[in-house]
């Protein structure tokens, strides 16, 4: 990977609502445009993602999506409004933020979450979008959700029995409920309620990831990185991140004429790899690398093909 370099400049930009969003831009000034899309929701951006990008041939921006990073507010506070951070305030926020900075086209790339989040911009504005580049691809259907919070207790059901118990959630019942009953957790007015729900949510999510012997990502938040993190993501999830069931893939004939790459991990057990495979299927100008072996988090296979994408298209 290439080294770490330090962001050239950076700013808050007032997207309306009383929320103001982080963003930094580092590189070469006069590269090719690109937008680091962050996961979770609610992780906030990362500067491991600069690595990715040769800082020569890329004007790379990072930015903090509402409430999480250094964005402000921040949604570890319950007087934060919630109602006001959805998926389309998201990709309008990162429309307004491409013509703050002044760029036509840019590449976007992301993982997880961020991958639902650079499908739903790219759709909406694929005339600004030069390529794309996916890691651990998810369109954040209900399917999927129910398969991350539900499915897959099938093969952790000691640790689905602690989730589902953090909050009082019965044995089969759908696991839109069980979102939802932590969303209200997350929004409960004693800070104890929330500290539990918060911990109780991210020991499943390292649960989930436990396969991969990567340590415990989720768990190794704290304070408000945590709260915050876990708020935003029951927020999305209880509501199908306000997207129609499936139409992200329904509508991927958008994308026709945007190059893309979408790495993923055979072994995803939080994002199995049929998504991507549908994906790659409804957009003609994706190329699906699957990853033998690799899980959500990927490893160094799933590091290189993303960074011999983001070096083909610095170079075209």
């Amino acid at each position: 990977m290439y080294p770490e370099t330090a962001p050239y400049d950076q700013g808050l930009l007032d997207v309306g609502d009383g929320n103001r969003v982080h963003w930094e831009v580092s590189g070469n000034p006069a590269g090719r445009a690109a937008l680091v899309v962050h996961g979770g929701p609610g992780s906030g951006s990362s500067p491991h993602s600069r690595r990715f990008f040769d800082p020569e041939a890329y004007r790379l921006v990072l930015f903090d999506q509402r409430g999480c990073g250094r964005s402000t507010p921040h949604a570890s506070d319950p007087a934060a409004d919630m109602a006001v951070n959805t998926t389309a305030h998201l990709v309008a926020d990162m429309e307004r933020l491409r013509e703050h900075l002044g760029i036509d086209r840019w590449l976007l790339f992301g993982g997880s979450w961020g991958s639902t989040l650079i499908l739903a911009y790219a759709e909406a504005h694929p005339d600004r979008v030069s390529a794309i580049v996916l890691a651990g691809v998810t369109t954040t259907r209900r399917s999927e959700i129910q398969w991350l919070y539900e499915g897959v207790g099938r093969i952790f059901p000691e640790a689905h029995e602690r989730f589902r118990a953090g909050a009082d959630h019965p044995m089969g019942a759908p696991a839109a409920e069980l979102v939802a009953a932590y969303a209200a957790l997350m929004d409960h007015p004693d800070p104890a309620v929330r500290r539990k729900a918060a911990a109780d949510w991210c020991a499943w999510e390292d649960a989930v990831l436990s396969l991969e012997g990567m340590g415990t990502p989720y768990t190794d938040r704290v304070d408000d990185a945590r709260l915050g993190f876990v708020r935003i993501c029951s927020h999305f999830f209880a509501h199908g991140a306000w997207l129609e069931e499936g139409v992200l893939l329904r509508d991927a004939h958008r994308l026709a004429g945007i190059p893309g790459v979408l790495v993923h991990g055979r072994a995803d057990l939080a994002g199995p790899l049929t998504t991507a495979w549908e994906l790659a299927r409804a957009w003609p100008d994706a190329e699906l690398r699957v990853v033998e072996g690799a899980g959500h988090l990927g490893g160094e296979e799933t590091r290189r093909h993303l960074l011999t994408a983001l070096d083909g298209f610095a170079k075209g």
